[in-house]
């Protein structure tokens, strides 16, 4: 069965129509989903047993997220950690290492080279706006980089776009809405179909010299 994400659109969706949400054991439901259910008196049944942890000892490259940011996205980046763990995902960290000033196009190209190289499935970066991060990261070959603001956002260039790096403001958003956004964009799949043939269109403008 495929993998729902439980958001506080899902939760404020439910509680117009008056109705009880059954949650599966592989269900994903995110903190502001939780937030939500309570305040507006939602329900959340769970169907099953809850799923065993996974503890793969050394994950393969698909289940490895690229992480970085520059100084002004250190603590949110820093935040994203938890996030990425409740996925059952592992982290590849590349930095910066802490507030002191950097040059964000340092470690957007990490994040960028890591996932065009097949070192990590999804790519993070988070910069002051996630703009200068998205610039960078879309130099790269193979790279789809797509600065989300918003958990409609974060849906669309997964299925639409098949974004592969997500990035972030982190003078933008707080670390709440930030981790619903990254949960969103790693379990969205890509919708494929008519978007497949537009994703080949931008795959092919790698190869293009002016």
């Amino acid at each position: 069965m495929k993998r729902r994400v439980i958001t506080e659109r899902t939760i404020r969706d439910a509680a117009r129509s008056g109705k009880a949400l059954e949650i599966g054991p592989d269900d994903l439901v995110t903190p502001a989903a939780r937030d939500a259910a309570s305040a507006l008196g939602v329900a959340l049944n769970a169907q099953g047993p809850a799923p065993a942890p996974p503890a793969p000892p050394a994950p393969p490259a698909s289940f490895v997220v690229a992480l970085g940011s520059d100084h002004g996205g250190f603590r949110l980046k820093e935040s994203l950690k938890t996030a990425i763990k409740e996925l059952g995902l592992e982290h590849n960290d590349v930095g910066c290492p802490g507030t002191e000033a950097v040059d964000y196009p340092i470690y957007a190209a990490h994040v960028a080279d890591l996932v065009a190289s097949g070192g990590a499935r999804f790519g993070i970066m988070v910069d002051g706006a996630g703009i200068g991060s998205a610039m960078v990261a879309n130099k790269i070959a193979g790279v789809r980089a797509a600065l989300c603001y918003d958990l409609t956002t974060a849906r669309n260039a997964r299925e639409h776009n098949d974004a592969n790096v997500l990035t972030l403001g982190g003078g933008l958003i707080g670390e709440r809405l930030a981790a619903d956004i990254a949960q969103v964009f790693l379990t969205t799949p890509f919708g494929g179909d008519r978007h497949a043939r537009r994703v080949a269109m931008i795959n092919a403008l790698d190869t293009r010299r002016t």
